[in-house]
């Protein structure tokens, strides 16, 4: 993809995630948000940048799985403080 289009879809990807932020409607903002994440993944993914694809898929292997002990860890306390409150 040539560099002008990249920064275009980079632009426009800025423009509609901060237009969605601010929109009052929750709906229509958070569809610009994915549409503004959307256009982030195409550069991302299309550009060939081998550098951003490899932090992207490592960020990715990174996160912990549903099966993760640190997710049932968590789940675990708040369901002691869930408890608690009752």
């Amino acid at each position: 993809m040539p560099w002008w289009l990249d920064s275009v879809l980079l632009l426009s990807a800025l423009a509609l995630w901060f237009s969605g932020r601010r929109n009052r409607d929750d709906v229509w903002g958070l569809l610009q948000k994915m549409l503004a994440l959307i256009a982030v993944v195409v550069v991302l993914l299309g550009g060939r940048q081998m550098l951003l694809e490899s932090a992207v898929l490592a960020l990715a292997l990174w996160l912990p799985g549903a099966g993760s002990r640190r997710l049932r860890s968590l789940s675990s306390a708040d369901a002691g403080s869930a408890a608690d409150l009752l």
